[in-house]
C-alpha cells in the first residue's frame, strides 16, 4: 500500500517523538482546519486521550472570537488551564504535518507562557 506525503510527514514526527517519549511527558497533538484548531494530550504508553480542547467548545464558541489566530490563543490558554489542573507540565509538541507557523506557532508560545514546557 502506498503512503501519501501527508501521511509520511505525519508518521516521521510522531515516530521521532515516540522514541524518545519518556514515563513523565506527554505527547501534545494539534490539529488545525480551515476554521478551527484542536488539541489533546495523550499518553502514548496507555494509548489513551488524558485532555483535549478545541474551538468547538460552548465556552469558546461563545467569546466571538474574529481571528482565526485570537482563538487559537484561547484553545491554548484553556488547555494549559486544564493540564496545570491534573499537574501536567512537561510535554511534548507533535504539530503533525502542520509547519511551525502561523496559528500552530501562536499556540505553543501561548502554551509556554502559561506555563508548559516543550
Amino acid at each position: 500500500m502506498k503512503i501519501t506525503t501527508k501521511q509520511r510527514k505525519i508518521y516521521r514526527v510522531r515516530n521521532n517523538l515516540k522514541k524518545v517519549s519518556t514515563k513523565g511527558r506527554f505527547r501534545l497533538s494539534v490539529s488545525r482546519s480551515s476554521k478551527n484548531i484542536s488539541a489533546q494530550i495523550i499518553d502514548d504508553k496507555k494509548n489513551i486521550t488524558i485532555l483535549s480542547a478545541s474551538s468547538k467548545d460552548k465556552s469558546i464558541k461563545s467569546l466571538n472570537k474574529k481571528n482565526k489566530t485570537e482563538l487559537s490563543q484561547v484553545v491554548a490558554e484553556n488547555l494549559a488551564k486544564k493540564a496545570l489542573e491534573k499537574k501536567i507540565t512537561r510535554i511534548y509538541f507533535d504539530r503533525g504535518f502542520y509547519k511551525y507557523h502561523g496559528r500552530v506557532k501562536t499556540f505553543a508560545e501561548t502554551l509556554r507562557k502559561n506555563g508548559m514546557e516543550f
